[in-house]
């Protein structure tokens, strides 16, 4: 197969960008809300939601290696992981309305309601993003159009990352008139749309171009063999545990920094002295003039400073994301992952340093982060797409979806793990949701979980991409040996 086949157009990366883009709206919202939304909206105690997180996340992070299994045998005329895209569009946006829902049950009700629904949650998560993630290994064997692949993709989800942590918190409290438990319903029921919408263009805009071998046959006991003998993989998988623990472990938190460590009236005269205030007082003049008299702006000033600190890094985020392909199209992704990971986690730790009333340092330390954090978010899943790469030029067979899915594995594990973290943390330094002010403990163990913790899990994903052998000189030779290997399967006729 020729490079000049698999070049792909914008609109197939918009459109293939626009399903992460839908799965985000959800997947940033566990990661940023899940533990706040149980512990202070549904007044779930924070030990019980901390293994409602852990024991349902783990489910579903098992279940991958087992979709992983059926998207590689998948059959049809549409390909093997496009489909599954369509078929879980509209379970995905039911479970996660429900999953967000807060019927009045009693306590245990609550708890068993919770389980179902989450456990649901990451299920039908897994069916769906496990075969959209292994699409992005298939779609093309160009690795610079997969480099730009990741590149819109990944803008795409610093989309819904924005929207999630910027607007998610005020529009709850907006579409619920104050009421969060009906904000966060109203809100996941517009996600929930949305995606379902963004999920079926994906599926039209997309095309599979790299399939196996006619001839290849694999059990899943090969498959597995395969696995475990592949160095990349294994280093890929421990690099992709440990960031999603350090993003739900850190992502988890910030509300609860907000809420309960910065000082309220320092951060108040810093969002007046920005000018935020007066432009969020214009904005709330406008949009009550046009009779928007529910659409105003919440005066609370942790959610606004929320909001902006989330805007700030995120803004950071988009931008390094435009400057990481160029950089690791020259000098490789392994050797910017390197140095882009360690700088954020360095970034993270300075917060521990940051006294409640510095307001302007917390906000350049965000800044920072995101930027650093912002050049490596496209290399992961590139790098695993070149992992499918090693696997087939080594055994000579593709089994792409259960690469991915040991991959997706990590990820849930790292996020049932980093989300149950966050809980249990709080738990553990004595934080009670029913307080109007937290004990010194609580606000030491909100101040390590933003710092010190998730800076530990970032540099142990650093020392772990030592052992990744596949470099830029690799990256080249897979490249061209492969596109060899396939010409004769897929052979190309030019028409006149």
């Amino acid at each position: 197969m020729s490079n000049s086949s698999q070049k792909l157009s914008v609109l197939e990366k918009v459109g293939y960008s626009l399903g992460d883009l839908a799965a985000n709206l959800i997947f940033q919202t566990l990661m940023t809300f899940l533990a706040y939304f149980y512990t202070d909206v549904y007044k779930i105690p924070a030990d019980v939601a901390s293994l409602i997180i852990f024991l349902g996340g783990m489910i579903g992070a098992f279940f991958n290696p087992v979709m992983g299994i059926i998207a590689d045998r998948t059959s049809t005329r549409w390909g093997k992981f496009r489909p599954w895209i369509l078929w879980t569009s509209i379970p995905f946006g039911v479970v996660a309305l429900l999953a967000f829902s807060t019927p009045n049950f009693g306590p245990s009700g609550k708890i068993a309601y919770a389980m179902i629904t989450y456990v649901l949650l990451v299920l039908v998560y897994s069916a769906n993003n496990l075969p959209y993630a292994a699409l992005s290994g298939v779609i093309t064997g160009d690795m610079k159009q997969r480099n730009s692949l990741s590149a819109y993709r990944f803008t795409a989800v610093t989309i819904a990352q924005f929207i999630v942590q910027v607007i998610l918190l005020p529009l709850v409290l907006i579409l619920g008139d104050g009421d969060r438990a009906v904000g966060f319903e109203n809100v996941m029921g517009i996600f929930a749309g949305v995606g379902i919408l963004f999920f079926i263009i994906t599926f039209l805009t997309t095309k599979e171009r790299i399939s196996p071998p006619a001839e290849q046959k694999t059990s899943v006991k090969q498959d597995l063999s395969d696995l475990v003998k592949n160095r990349p993989w294994i280093v890929m998988l421990t690099v992709t545990v440990f960031i999603f623990i350090t993003l739900a472990l850190k992502g988890g938190i910030y509300i609860y920094y907000f809420e309960n460590y910065l000082s309220e009236p320092h951060l108040a005269e810093f969002l007046v002295s920005i000018g935020f205030v007066g432009f969020i007082d214009g904005l709330n003049n406008l949009l009550t003039s046009m009779g928007m008299v529910g659409f105003v702006w919440p005066e609370d000033p942790a959610s606004s400073g929320f909001s902006l600190f989330n805007a700030g890094g995120i803004i950071m985020m988009i931008i390094a994301i435009a400057l990481s392909k160029p950089i690791a199209d020259k000098y490789g992704k392994r050797d910017l992952f390197i140095l882009a990971l360690s700088l954020s986690a360095i970034a993270q730790l300075m917060f521990f340093f940051i006294s409640p009333d510095k307001i302007g340092l917390v906000f350049i330390t965000q800044i920072v982060h995101g930027f650093f954090y912002g050049l490596t978010i496209p290399l992961l899943w590139a790098m695993i797409a070149d992992v499918a790469d090693f696997s087939e030029w080594k055994n000579n067979r593709r089994a792409t979806a259960i690469v991915f899915s040991a991959m997706i594995f990590g990820l849930k594990a790292g996020l049932s793990v980093g989300g149950a973290l966050v809980a249990l943390i709080l738990s553990f330094y004595g934080y009670d949701p029913l307080l109007d002010e937290q004990g010194q403990s609580a606000i030491n163990g909100i101040l390590m979980t933003i710092s010190v913790y998730p800076a530990i899990t970032f540099f142990i994903a650093v020392g772990s991409l030592f052992f990744y052998e596949i470099n830029k000189s690799m990256e080249n030779m897979l490249e061209k040996e492969l596109g060899e290997r396939r010409k004769p399967i897929n052979p190309i006729v030019e028409s006149e």
